[in-house]
Order: structure tokens, then sequence, then C-alpha cells
């Protein structure tokens, strides 16, 4: 108790949403290994429609406390249900895109 008084908001945060997700058999976004297949979940953080050469895409990142990454579906302008506050699973390879952590067209579930 006397930890969740002198803790930030930040903190406290990172705490619940660790602990939301402990269980479920998914690797921490902190500890994923790159171009292996991995299955991550945290709540989202940002939507946003980010089209390429004229090509539709949508980026959606999420965060689980231990860290972020950024799902990029191509070909689509919007996806229901997955809105920010989110709680939802990936489910794809991840690898490095400049300086985030991403992986292209997940299967995606949405966690009530």
């Amino acid at each position: 108790m006397r930890h969740r008084f002198g803790a930030s908001m930040l903190e406290l945060d990172q705490t619940r949403l660790q602990e939301r997700f402990r269980g479920l058999g998914l690797t921490a976004i902190g500890d994923l290994t790159l171009r292996v297949p991995v299955r991550v979940a945290g709540e989202v953080k940002r939507v946003v429609h980010a089209p390429r050469y004229g090509v539709p895409m949508l980026e959606v990142m999420i965060h689980d406390g231990t860290g972020t990454i950024v799902a990029i579906f191509t070909g689509r302008r919007w996806i229901p249900g997955l809105d920010h506050g989110r709680a939802t699973i990936f489910e794809g390879v991840a690898m490095r895109d400049r300086d985030r952590t991403v992986v292209y067209n997940p299967a995606y579930t949405l966690v009530a």
C-alpha cells in the first residue's frame, strides 16, 4: 500500500497494464524477439490514418506497461472497435522499422 501512495501515475499505469494481461500466455512487448511469431497485448494508445504512396494505411499503437508496438494495417482506413483505450491482442511477426517495433497486418483480437 505504501508503494501505491509514493508511486507516480506513470508507474501505477504500467503496473495496472502488466497485471491486466498477466496469465494470458502472451509475450511482454519489452521482452519480445524480433522476426519470430509473437502474441502481444496492450491498450490502444494511438490510432493514425497514414497513407503511403496513395495506399491507405492504419497505424495502431498499443502499450502493455513494458513497451509499445505499432501494428500497420495496409489497405485499411479504420477497423471497427480499435479505438483509443481498447485492449487488444496482436499476433504476427515483429520487426524494427526505423526507431520503433512494428508488426504488419497482424491477426487481432479485441479484449473486453
